[in-house]
């Protein structure tokens, strides 16, 4: 099975790893991981003035910061993982990312804030819900 796990590095994704490793009947180490993060977009006239080259440069060691320590984890626990980042926001680069590479299930941690606090903050998950064309499993 392919699983595409997003993370960000925030606690709630450190909380989603632990389950899915202390629950190996779930999911276990028997598929196919991508980890993905996504990287918040420089604004364009910034990108203008830094250059592609360092603009890359930059998303790169964003994405590093968060994929590093989650690439350890990984593989501590065995499993075959690929790392992947984009540039966006959150929303929009995770359920594009699992609509154009189609696995079997999407893996996030959520907040678990309320619907009011959603509709007022903004929430990554329900965005991504929203969005995304695969199946979702959402972990508190």
């Amino acid at each position: 099975m392919k699983i595409l796990l997003a993370v960000d590095g925030s606690d709630y994704t450190k909380r989603m790893l632990a389950y899915l490793a202390a629950n190996n009947e779930l999911l276990g180490p028997d598929h196919d991981y991508t980890v993905f993060t996504a990287v918040s977009s420089i604004p364009a006239y910034a990108t203008r003035f830094a250059g592609a080259q360092a603009t890359t440069e930059h998303y790169e060691e964003q994405a590093q910061q968060v994929l590093a320590p989650i690439k350890a984890f990984v593989d501590q626990q065995g499993w075959k993982a690929q790392m992947r980042h984009a540039a966006g926001y959150a929303p929009d680069a995770i359920a594009a990312f699992a609509n154009e590479h189609k696995p079997d299930l999407l893996v996030m941690g959520t907040h678990g804030e309320t619907a009011l606090s959603n509709l007022v903050l903004g929430s990554v998950v329900t965005g991504v819900l929203a969005r995304c064309k695969v199946p979702v499993l959402l972990i508190r």
